[in-house]
């Protein structure tokens, strides 16, 4: 979306409207709530690339026609009332997540794409939503969309209809952002070089759900001079915390991180990939890591297979610590251009002029 707002084009960004809350008695409960809250407090804002951001008011709740009938309004309202303050007419309208099929007409939109970067029913984890009506609101996505993208091969490939519409978009990188790590020109982080070496570095969602934490855990019984850097939000509180190895910090704006990628020896991907949901995941950082030229060393993913000749995938426990062991050892100067090169053409910039492209034709054939 920044690439396209360069480009001249009005963009409106909605922060996700979210699949429902937790249940009262999961532990999320209550600061989801509280982060809804403050997200609603900031209301628009503007971004130095002239996207306008908005988290609109909504209730919480999809499981029941009324309440889905009154977020059609409310969003629809909020939003449409942003679109004409902001001159838009006949807009593309971009989902990415199944409850914004209410939104599908209310727009008078010249085309609608439906962007499937999770398995969205298997998701039990933070919300409360019964999987079947999400696969319900999925399907009517699925049917009511002129463009389908699909941000992982596993959904692509369990795909059932649509697929005349459908496409993959693979996830990308910011090559120029990431590639400084790898040049020795960054100084690295305080609160990354005052940890001791060596260090396993990883950014992003932290959830309780997502992180292998019996890995973590017996990591600091069997390799306990290993120090695992956690960088990100995290809603609750892990078990591995109190680990005298593990270390989180907070998150860390996007264009500081590569001073904090700067001081890793490795970058992981400790995913509890047994989950079924976690198990279709397409993670972004991948590609980051790849393109700082650190050593990666991630839990088995079928949306990387392709890369395993310059990733380093376990498939056990025992293989996450050997081949980590084997990371840190290697002082070899060709696989570090082998990991770049693996990234370089993969750009945000390649994608957002492919999918441009491919919505020009679209509108054509309207």
């Amino acid at each position: 979306m920044r690439r396209f707002a360069r480009a001249g084009n009005k963009v409106i960004f909605v922060n996700s409207i979210s699949m429902g809350l937790a249940s009262v008695a999961n532990k999320d409960f209550l600061p989801r709530i509280i982060r809804k809250l403050r997200s609603y407090a900031k209301l628009a804002r503007t971004t130095p690339e002239g996207i306008t951001v908005v988290s609109p008011a909504a209730l919480p709740f999809f499981g029941s026609a009324g309440s889905r009938a009154v977020n059609r309004r409310l969003i629809g309202s909020q939003i449409g009332a942003l679109a004409r303050r902001r001159g838009l007419s006949r807009p593309i309208l971009w989902i990415a997540i199944p409850t914004a099929v209410e939104m599908i007409g209310r727009f008078d939109e010249s085309l609608v794409i439906y962007h499937v970067s999770d398995k969205y029913d298997a998701n039990t984890m933070d919300h409360a939503t019964d999987p079947a009506l999400i696969r319900q609101l999925h399907a009517r996505a699925i049917d009511r969309a002129d463009i389908i993208f699909y941000s992982g091969r596993k959904l692509l490939a369990e795909a059932t209809s649509g697929l005349e519409r459908s496409h993959m978009l693979e996830q990308a990188v910011d090559f120029d952002h990431w590639s400084k790590v790898g040049s020795g020109e960054l100084e690295v982080a305080p609160e990354i070089a005052r940890i001791p070496r060596p260090r396993l570095g990883y950014f992003g969602a932290i959830e309780p759900w997502l992180v292998d934490q019996e890995l973590i855990s017996r990591a600091a019984r069997e390799r306990p001079s290993w120090q695992w850097v956690f960088i990100g939000n995290r809603s609750r509180g892990l078990d591995i915390e109190k680990l005298p190895n593990t270390h989180f910090l907070p998150a860390v704006r996007y264009d500081d991180l590569p001073r904090y990628a700067a001081g890793f020896d490795v970058c992981v991907l400790p995913w509890e990939t047994e989950q079924t949901f976690t198990s279709y995941g397409s993670a972004i950082k991948v590609r980051e890591y790849l393109a700082t030229g650190k050593p990666v060393v991630i839990s088995a993913l079928p949306e990387y297979e392709s890369m395993r000749d310059v990733l380093r995938i376990a498939r056990s426990r025992d293989e996450f610590f050997r081949l980590v062991a084997e990371a840190l050892e290697e002082r070899n100067p060709d696989a570090v251009r082998r990991r770049q090169a693996s990234v370089t053409h993969g750009t945000w910039d390649a994608r957002a002029e492919w999918v441009s492209k491919l919505i020009e034709e679209t509108l054509a054939q309207t």
